[in-house]
């Protein structure tokens, strides 16, 4: 009995532990750079987790390249191989896959080549993933948004998951395409949200989403399945020009 007592309490202490852990930002992206698979669940993350790798980038860049003087693009792409997978973490600080410099001009990027997976994950600073393209699947299932958020111009081009997501600011998907069939049912908009332009091309599901402010889906096109059941807006509903299966949205939604 005494070995017993000890084992569970040796597992409830290891437990603990696990659930407690702290990890550097940093350390997940040299991990990146080393080409490893990146896997955490029940962590905190500390410090901006920049997939840009923007600081390590600018120095690189020559001034005299600049897109104003020579007519290309001030767009430095990072190109990210590996899988990202976060279950059950915070992030404290910025999670960033997009930064504007201001001082040198260029806007830095990065794309995910692989799946990634922030499921049940807190956002307590900016979430920014502005012209992001997700090659793979993607998961944001039962996350929740502190601060400001944007997937404007983001590409979607396998499955995508937003299933129970929490947005506490305002949040954009203006531009964004998503290619197959995205689910945002039973997420919470506390703020204004706008999908204005986004393509949908196999159909989207905002089953019992609550949007406590404004919805925006001017310009929105939608293909396949428009899954708008228990749908809750507290304000306005711009559909202007709103394209769903080659109908405008208010003879869709009142078929």
């Amino acid at each position: 009995m005494k070995n017993i007592f000890v084992i569970i309490v040796l597992t409830l202490t290891i437990r603990t532990i696990h659930a407690q852990s702290i990890i550097n930002a940093s350390d997940i992206m040299i991990a990146i750079k080393n080409g490893d698979n990146i896997r955490y669940s029940n962590a905190t993350i500390k410090g901006v987790l920049d997939f840009t790798y923007m600081k390590e980038t600018l120095p690189n860049l020559s001034k005299r390249n600049r897109w104003w003087n020579n007519g290309g693009s001030n767009t430095i792409t990072k190109e990210i191989k590996n899988e990202i997978y976060f279950i059950n973490c915070t992030f404290t600080d910025d999670v960033l896959a997009y930064i504007p410099h201001e001082d040198s001009g260029y806007t830095f990027v990065a794309n995910f080549k692989n799946n990634v997976t922030f499921k049940n994950c807190f956002f307590r600073k900016k979430a920014l993933f502005k012209y992001s393209e997700f090659n793979k699947k993607v998961e944001y299932s039962l996350s929740k948004f502190y601060n400001d958020t944007t997937f404007k111009y983001a590409k979607f081009n396998d499955e995508s998951n937003f299933k129970g997501t929490y947005f506490d600011k305002y949040i954009t998907f203006k531009y964004a395409n998503f290619k197959k069939y995205i689910s945002f049912e039973d997420s919470i908009f506390d703020e204004t949200v706008s999908f204005k332009y986004a393509k949908f091309n196999k159909g989207v599901s905002f089953n019992n989403v609550k949007f406590k402010e404004d919805l925006n889906l001017k310009y929105t096109v939608v293909k396949g399945p428009f899954d708008i059941k228990n749908m809750e807006v507290t304000f306005n509903i711009d559909a202007k020009y709103t394209e769903i299966n080659g109908k405008s949205f208010n003879k869709y939604h009142t078929k």
